[in-house]
C-alpha cells in the first residue's frame, strides 16, 4: 500500500466509518485511497467549517471520532471556528491535513504556511508525518489521543509524497484506553455538602446522559438539591419523564442571582461556571469559592462519581418521573414564544435536536421539557455557525432519527453551504429558522447597557436588512426544499409536513 491507502486502512481498522472532506490537489492520494481501500464513507463538504461542524455532530452523538480530510493550512484555517466548539464540547475529531510535498516546501509556495501553530490553536495532539512507512503509527497516535480525557481534537499533517510512498502493508493497533476514576474524598465532600444546606447541583458532560439524569435525580430527591446544567451544553438527554433541570442563565448577573440563594453547589461532569464575557463590577466566576463543591471535572468517570454519590446518601433507588404538559399550541403572528412552543409540541419522540437558535430560542428549554424523550444539541464554544453542520454529522451518525436544527438567522448564514452535503446525502434533517432579520444579541447588550438610541451605525451593525435574507432561495439554491412562513398556524402545518417527509427540509420563520 502506499501511504494514503495505509492511512484509510488503518483509519477502517480504528473503528472511523465516516470522511468528512474538504479535499485539494495535495490530498488526491487520499481521496484515490477512498476507492482503492473501501469501507470509509466519503462526504463532501462545500466549506471546511460545514466538515469540522458535522465531525462535531457526528462525535457527540456516537462518542467515536469522525475523520476530516482538509487542504493545507488554509483549509484547516476556514474549519477552525467549528473545531473550537468541538474542543469545548470534548468530542473525538480527528484533522487530516493534506501538506505540500517535502521537497517542495523550501521554494515556499503560495499556499504554505505553519500548519502546526494553526492546528495548536484547537488541539494539543499535532502530528506531522515524516515518511510513508510511519503513516499508519502516527494515524493511530492521533486517534489514541482523541479519545484521551474524554475526547479531544488530533491533527495529523501528511505530506504529498508521504501519501505516494511505498508504506507496507502492516496496520498498527492502537493502545487500550485507560478506565477513568473519580476521588472517594470528593464524594465525601460532595455528599456532606448536599446534607448540610440549601443546595444545588450543577451538571454537565455525561451527568446529562439518561443514566446521569437518572442519578442525579435520585440524588436531588434524597436531599432536595435543585438540579441545573450548564447554559451551553454539548448533548442533554431530555423529556419523557428525565428528571426536571434548570438551564444556568446567561446572563451573568441573572446567573449570580440564581446561584447566590445556595449554600453549596456540587459540581459533577463540568466545571466551575463561568461568565461569557466580563462585565464591569462582576465577577468572573459565578460561583463563589466558599460555595464550589467539586464532585467530579469532565476527564473523570461521572457516572462512578454520582453512583458512588447517591450510595452515600443512601437516595431512593425509585424517583417519580417529571411529567407534565407541553405548551398550548399558539396562533397568530410568529415570536421567539411562538416559534418555540410550536417545535416542542411537533418534535417526534427520538428525535434530535440541534439548537443553535441563541436568543430566538430562549423560550425552548422550558417549552420542551415535556416533550418526548429526545436528544438535545447547543453551540458549546460559542463560535457562531455550528448548527447546520453539526446537524449534519448527527443525521449521518443516526440515520433512523429525525434531526431538526432550530437555528438562527444570523448563525446559520456562516455555514450555508451544510444545505448542499444534506441534499447530496439526502439526509434527514429539518432546518427552522427563527428569522427575526438582526444580530438580536447585540440589541439585548445595548438595551442592558442602557443605550435606548443606539446612533445610525451601531443600528447595522445589528441589523439583517438592506438586504433581507432570502432563505427560501438559499436553501432552494443548495437543493433543499423551503418555504417562508409568518403565523404559528402556518409554521404548525409546514413542520407537521416536513417532520412526515423524509429527506432535508428549510422553513423560514419570520418573526415580529
Amino acid at each position: 500500500m502506499n501511504g494514503a491507502e495505509a492511512l484509510v486502512a488503518t483509519a477502517i481498522s480504528e473503528g472511523i466509518e465516516v470522511c468528512f472532506a474538504n479535499p485539494g490537489t495535495t490530498e488526491m492520494p487520499m481521496v484515490l485511497a477512498l476507492d482503492a481501500v473501501p469501507g470509509l464513507r466519503g462526504v463532501l463538504c462545500l466549506h471546511e467549517n460545514v466538515a469540522t461542524g458535522a465531525a462535531d455532530g457526528y462525535g457527540r452523538m456516537t462518542g467515536r471520532p469522525a475523520m476530516c480530510l482538509l487542504h493545507l493550512g488554509p483549509g484547516l484555517a476556514n474549519g477552525l471556528t467549528n473545531l473550537h466548539n468541538a474542543r469545548r464540547a470534548f468530542t473525538p475529531v480527528l484533522v487530516v491535513v493534506g501538506e505540500h510535498a517535502s521537497w517542495h516546501l523550501p521554494a515556499d509556495p503560495l499556499l504554505a504556511t505553519r500548519i502546526d501553530s494553526v492546528a495548536r490553536i484547537v488541539g494539543d495532539h499535532v502530528r506531522e508525518n515524516l515518511e510513508a512507512g510511519t503513516v499508519a503509527m502516527d494515524l493511530v497516535d492521533a486517534v489514541d489521543a482523541t479519545r484521551q480525557n474524554g475526547g479531544g481534537i488530533a491533527t495529523l499533517t501528511v505530506p504529498h509524497d508521504s501519501q505516494l510512498g511505498e508504506a507496507g502493508d502492516a496496520i498498527p493497533r492502537s493502545r487500550p484506553v485507560p478506565s477513568r476514576t473519580f476521588s472517594a474524598e470528593h464524594v465525601a465532600q460532595a455528599a456532606e455538602a448536599l446534607a448540610s444546606g440549601r443546595a444545588a447541583m450543577l451538571l454537565g458532560g455525561e451527568a446529562l446522559s439518561e443514566a446521569g439524569l437518572a442519578l442525579a435525580g435520585r440524588i436531588a430527591a434524597a436531599t432536595g438539591a435543585d438540579l441545573y446544567c450548564d447554559t451551553f451544553f454539548a448533548r442533554m438527554e431530555r423529556g419523557g419523564g428525565l428528571p426536571a433541570v434548570r438551564k444556568l442563565p446567561y446572563f451573568p448577573d441573572q446567573a449570580l442571582e440564581a446561584m447566590g440563594g445556595y449554600d453549596r453547589v456540587v459540581i459533577a461532569g463540568t466545571r466551575r461556571p463561568v461568565a461569557f464575557f466580563g462585565y464591569p463590577g462582576l465577577p468572573s466566576h459565578l460561583t463563589t469559592e466558599a460555595q464550589t463543591v467539586l464532585l467530579n471535572g469532565f476527564h473523570e468517570d461521572t457516572i462512578g462519581a454520582l453512583a458512588a454519590l447517591a450510595g452515600a446518601l443512601r437516595a431512593p433507588e425509585e424517583i417519580s418521573p417529571d411529567r407534565g404538559a407541553l405548551p398550548p399550541m399558539p396562533s397568530g403572528r410568529l415570536d421567539a414564544g411562538s416559534v418555540s412552543a410550536v417545535i416542542a409540541r411537533l418534535q417526534p419522540e427520538n428525535c434530535i435536536v440541534m439548537d443553535e437558535a441563541l436568543t430566538v430560542g430562549t423560550p425552548y428549554f422550558e417549552a420542551s421539557r415535556h416533550a418526548p424523550r429526545f436528544t438535545h444539541l447547543m453551540l458549546t464554544g460559542g463560535a457562531i455557525g455550528e448548527g447546520p453542520g453539526a446537524a449534519t454529522g448527527a443525521a449521518i451518525a443516526c440515520p433512523d432519527r429525525k434531526v431538526i436544527n432550530f437555528q438562527s438567522d444570523g448563525c446559520g448564514a456562516y455555514s450555508v453551504q451544510a444545505f448542499w452535503t444534506q441534499a447530496r446525502e439526502r439526509l434527514d434533517v429539518v432546518t427552522v429558522i427563527g428569522s427575526n432579520r438582526s444580530y438580536n444579541i447585540l440589541n439585548v447588550e445595548l438595551q442592558r447597557a442602557g443605550v435606548t438610541e443606539p446612533g445610525p451605525v451601531a443600528r447595522s451593525m445589528a441589523g439583517l436588512d438592506r438586504p433581507y435574507l432570502d432563505w427560501v432561495k438559499i436553501g432552494e439554491g443548495f437543493g433543499v426544499p423551503s418555504v417562508a412562513v409568518d403565523t404559528a398556524e402556518d409554521l404548525a402545518r409546514e413542520l407537521a409536513t416536513a417532520l412526515a417527509a423524509k429527506g432535508p427540509r428549510l422553513i423560514e420563520a419570520i418573526m415580529e
